[in-house]
């Protein structure tokens, strides 16, 4: 039915023409909100700390879109939860999933603070569009994003001994101040990520002629390898330095992807034995994949041990290969560690080929291993200075132990440093040497954690219940139970 807007009855004057009734559309002011009264909220997040006597629940109901499920799981891993249990349901375009989490003492989630910040970044989720909103309510809680008042640079190369310590170098030659600074080393290869500012005015550097200095720098420190060039290869890697105003990603995620465009998980079957030595006892891989014919999907099981960011580090690896993850179970047993997803590409399709099976297993398997790392963990305090971070670790170089992973970061004036070393002739860290390393850095506070001989893990066996087997039965019956989300 039209309504018509009540004009002015018109006149007889000759000069005044007759104007005719006028109809124009009504919108219901209570329009927009519908599809909410109707659906809902289009994300509700519950806090369960009732149920378990020895975790807390977060359940996440919400519209789903893709990337969504690693949006949730980077909260919860960015505010140093360790997620024990999880039970994940994408179907249908509804996104249902729960959450075991403990804190960092292996507890329940006690602070008001850590749980409003749960709620708040969840709620602000609804794919990645929302990433950086998501972000700014989780750095605000962390007081950690300060990463847009610094330059950031990206570099990946051929890894060496000393090579994080020459870039430290480098950098203070170039009256560089390294604000945070991230480095990964695996299978011979390093990422590196790093936010600097001026070291006279600890502002961003924004001359183009000093930032084309800088990277022609650093281009030449990681070209200059000092060993003959691993031939195991299946390609040429070619190094690479990019200087940004920032970095939008999260860091841990960007430092996979910079690790997955350099391959490290590319060794040819008959490099096998060239790889560095690992401690197998201590840690067992095991990636598959087989067939969901009944709903097309593929399955991807995943036993290995147990440890913090392990989800993150799956989860962000299937999504960057562009895979949809339609349901999950994830789940711990002591040491062990159990996963199975149920993927389709974004194109719809499961794999299919033996390339495309084998690709995953390996990406998935280099993730896994990346954050692992054998050897001396140093957690180092000082009072923050220039050139701090190239002095300790020319130090750490001279002694005979290479950096394999920093974390570096300032808090105030303080500068937190950890970083994980292994000797340069692959023996066992000498814990004197240790110590006469912190005498000739100075006044720091030194902590050290050996991990070069951790317990070993007996063998995993697959409990009697698959949650693969379950969910291949109930699928069909699952899914007539969801019903379609139209937006």
């Amino acid at each position: 039915m039209d309504v018509s807007w009540p004009w002015p009855t018109p006149t007889s004057s000759p000069t005044l023409p007759l104007m005719k009734n006028v109809c124009w559309p009504y919108f219901d002011p209570d329009f927009d909100t519908l599809p909410e009264r109707i659906n809902g909220p289009t994300c509700r997040v519950c806090i369960d700390n009732e149920s378990m006597e020895d975790c807390t629940i977060v359940k996440v109901d919400s519209l789903n879109k893709q990337g969504l499920l690693l949006e949730v799981v980077q909260i919860l891993t960015d505010l140093n939860l360790s997620i024990s249990k999880s039970y994940i349901s994408c179907d249908a375009g509804w996104f249902m999933d729960v959450f075991h989490v403990k804190d960092e003492n292996s507890h329940k989630l006690t602070d008001q603070k850590v749980i409003n910040s749960i709620q708040q970044a969840i709620g602000t989720t609804k794919g990645p569009d929302n990433s950086s909103k998501t972000r700014r309510y989780v750095n605000k809680f962390l007081n950690a994003d300060n990463s847009g008042e610094h330059t950031a640079i990206e570099m990946t190369g051929t890894d060496r001994p000393g090579l994080f310590s020459e870039i430290s170098a480098a950098l203070a030659d170039l009256h560089c101040n390294v604000v945070e600074a991230h480095a990964w080393s695996h299978n011979a290869r390093l990422a590196c990520i790093a936010y600097i500012s001026d070291q006279s005015t600890d502002s961003p550097i924004e001359d183009p002629h000093r930032l084309a200095n800088i990277e022609e720098h650093l281009s030449t420190v990681l070209r200059a390898a000092t060993a003959p060039p691993i031939a195991s290869w299946t390609h040429t890697l070619q190094q690479e330095v990019k200087i940004s105003a920032t970095i939008t990603t999260n860091v841990e995620r960007r430092l996979h992807q910079l690790l997955v465009s350099v391959k490290d998980y590319d060794w040819t079957s008959e490099s096998i034995s060239k790889r560095p030595k690992r401690n197998e006892d201590w840690r067992k891989t095991m990636v598959s994949i087989e067939s969901c014919d009944q709903k097309g999907y593929s399955i991807v099981s995943i036993e290995c041990k147990d440890r913090p960011r392990l989800m993150f580090d799956t989860v962000c690896t299937l999504t960057d290969m562009q895979y949809v993850i339609f349901h999950a179970s994830i789940s711990s047993k002591k040491d062990n560690a159990f996963q199975e997803y149920f993927i389709r590409h974004v194109n719809g399709y499961a794999l299919n080929s033996d390339y495309d099976k084998h690709r995953v297993v390996k990406c998935l398997e280099a993730a896994i291993e990346r954050r692992v790392c054998e050897g001396v963990r140093l957690e180092l305090c000082a009072n923050n200075r220039v050139g701090l971070l190239s002095d300790i670790t020319r130090v750490l170089r001279e002694n005979g132990l290479n950096v394999v992973r920093a974390d570096i970061a300032t808090q105030g004036e303080k500068a937190i440093n950890a970083f994980y070393v292994k000797d340069i002739s692959g023996k066992e860290v000498d814990m004197e040497m240790v110590e006469s390393v912190k005498k000739e850095i100075g006044p720091v506070v030194l902590r050290v954690k050996n991990e070069t001989s951790p317990p070993s893990t007996p063998q995993i066996t697959r409990s009697r219940f698959s949650f693969s087997d379950m969910l291949k039965s109930q699928l069909e019956r699952l899914s007539h139970n969801f019903i379609a989300i139209r937006h």
